[in-house]
C-alpha cells in the first residue's frame, strides 16, 4: 500500500497549521469572512497582519476560492 503524496496548495498545509498555530479550517473561515476581495488582496491580508509568508499566503487563499468555484 502506496501512500499518496500531497501536492498543490495543500501541500503546504501541514507547515501552515504548524507554524501560523490555526488549524485549515480556521484559516479559510478567515479568508471567507473577508470576501469579496480579491485573490492578491487576501494573500496580502495574511502577510501584513499575520506575518505568513508568500507562498503560504498564496497557497492558503488559491485552496479556498478554488474550493469555493466548485
Amino acid at each position: 500500500m502506496t501512500e499518496e503524496k500531497i501536492t498543490g496548495p495543500a501541500s503546504y498545509f501541514p507547515s501552515i497549521e504548524k507554524k501560523y498555530g490555526r488549524t485549515i479550517a480556521e484559516w479559510k473561515a478567515f479568508l471567507r469572512e473577508r470576501y469579496p476581495a480579491k485573490h492578491m488582496e487576501l494573500v496580502a491580508m495574511l502577510k501584513d497582519e499575520h506575518g505568513m509568508g508568500h507562498g503560504h499566503a498564496n497557497a492558503l487563499v488559491a485552496h479556498t476560492l478554488a474550493e469555493d468555484k466548485g
